[in-house]
């Protein structure tokens, strides 16, 4: 018992709004509603082929997972190598009372947690018939999707604001992709690539425009459930601009509950943490919104939330209520500072919108949002080095004579 032939548990498609249910095995954007489409997995069948345990006999990526995957042949994966990202415990910030965890997903391919959602999309749709790919992105998705192409031996093209940082152009540019640097912000590139996909043969990657980043993403909900013996913390802090790792950590929690996983049926509070220039799920939720208007003018150092409108806005709001969570905004003189405290206090060089989360945690505590016993788990969605960082001042010495 436990073990099986490899097989796929998907049973079919739901629109997110209304519900409709549309067929497995073809490819997919958005549903005729025009909303995101979810994944469905018959749970009492992966109940009875696999148990949790099983999983200690298995490498440490996150196609450990597989019966809670998509992907129809395993054969058909179209890989870098994805590792489970470590939890570094943060004891000097957190404090002798608090549990501050950071899941550090800078050590992923491509060097960000995009490599989840992107190596689901790219599988799939590979598996299910496309030829060439599009996506907007502020950067780590671009280059993240222009690596699994080029591994999928598939041309991709990349739409980015044509402020994103350097490096995320020069490594989606190395790596195959043609990218197009837009005098605009993300929704900017995506309307592009939304007027071009049909003429161009391209399939859309956006965020939850296809349905398989999601469950990417919902691995690291998985892992984290696994890595702390099936018990999950008070309180989940994630950067959140397209929301797809929130909506499917969500999701992947409400999966390992029905399998009658998890050893604690207390399920965490999840944070949206967004940057006080660009929050429109924070203003929303402060509402009571369940959808989020646009937000003007977006403008923020943690880039990859720089996300003035999300296609699923009302599936974040809509978790983190559920949740019992809440969304705070930061501002940047924070975000910068704390990148430099974490590195020189804790030895962890955080991305901008990991160092998002870290500010945001300060916050709720002083704000009595969270117990100050609470085990908290930050996302760090990128390694700091894909980041300026600042200059170095430093004495210069001459070299010593033997």
């Amino acid at each position: 018992m436990g073990t099986t032939v490899d097989r796929c548990f998907v049973t079919h498609l739901s629109c997110s709004k209304t519900g409709e249910r549309l067929p497995a095995g073809q490819l997919h954007n958005l549903s005729p509603s025009g909303a995101p489409l979810l994944v469905h997995y018959d749970l009492d069948a992966v109940g009875r082929a696999v148990r949790r345990q099983d999983l200690r006999d298995r490498a440490p990526t996150l196609w450990r997972y597989r019966e809670l995957l998509p992907v129809q042949d395993l054969a058909n994966r179209v890989s870098l190598g994805e590792q489970m990202t470590p939890l570094v415990e943060l004891p000097r910030l957190g404090g002798s009372r608090a549990r501050l965890t950071v899941k550090d997903e800078g050590r992923l391919p491509t060097g960000s947690f995009k490599a989840r959602g992107l190596v689901m999309a790219v599988t799939m749709a590979r598996e299910l018939g496309a030829s060439a790919f599009a996506i907007p992105t502020n950067g780590n998705a671009g280059a993240a999707l222009s690596a699994y192409a080029a591994r999928a031996g598939l041309p991709c093209h990349v739409f980015c604001p044509k402020d994103t940082p350097a490096i995320n152009i020069e490594e989606t540019a190395l790596q195959g992709a043609t990218v197009y640097r837009v005098d605009g912000y993300i929704n900017d590139c995506g309307r592009l690539v939304g007027e071009r996909r049909a003429r161009e043969g391209w399939f859309d990657v956006s965020t939850l425009k296809e349905p398989y980043r999601i469950e990417g993403k919902k691995t690291m909900g998985l892992e984290l459930a696994e890595q702390l013996g099936w018990r999950l913390p008070d309180v989940i802090f994630y950067p959140t601009g397209g929301g797809t790792g929130l909506i499917g950590m969500w999701k992947a929690f409400a999966e390992l509950r029905e399998l009658g996983w998890l050893d604690d049926a207390r399920m965490p509070r999840m944070v949206a943490v967004q940057a006080s220039g660009c929050a429109p799920i924070v203003r929303a939720f402060e509402r009571g919104d369940s959808h989020a208007q646009p937000w003007v003018d977006p403008h923020t150092v943690a880039t990859g939330i720089r996300v003035p409108a999300a296609i699923g806005d009302f599936l974040i709001l809509k978790a983190v209520r559920e949740s019992g969570g809440f969304a705070i905004a930061v501002d940047d003189e924070h975000t910068t500072q704390s990148v430099a405290q974490v590195a020189a206090q804790e030895g962890l060089l955080l991305c901008p919108e990991g160092a998002a989360t870290y500010v945001a945690w300060q916050l709720a505590r002083e704000r009595g949002l969270i117990g100050p016993t609470d085990h908290a788990v930050l996302f760090n969605c990128a390694t700091g080095l894909k980041y300026p960082l600042p200059p170095v001042d430093g004495p210069v010495v001459g070299a010593s004579s033997a």
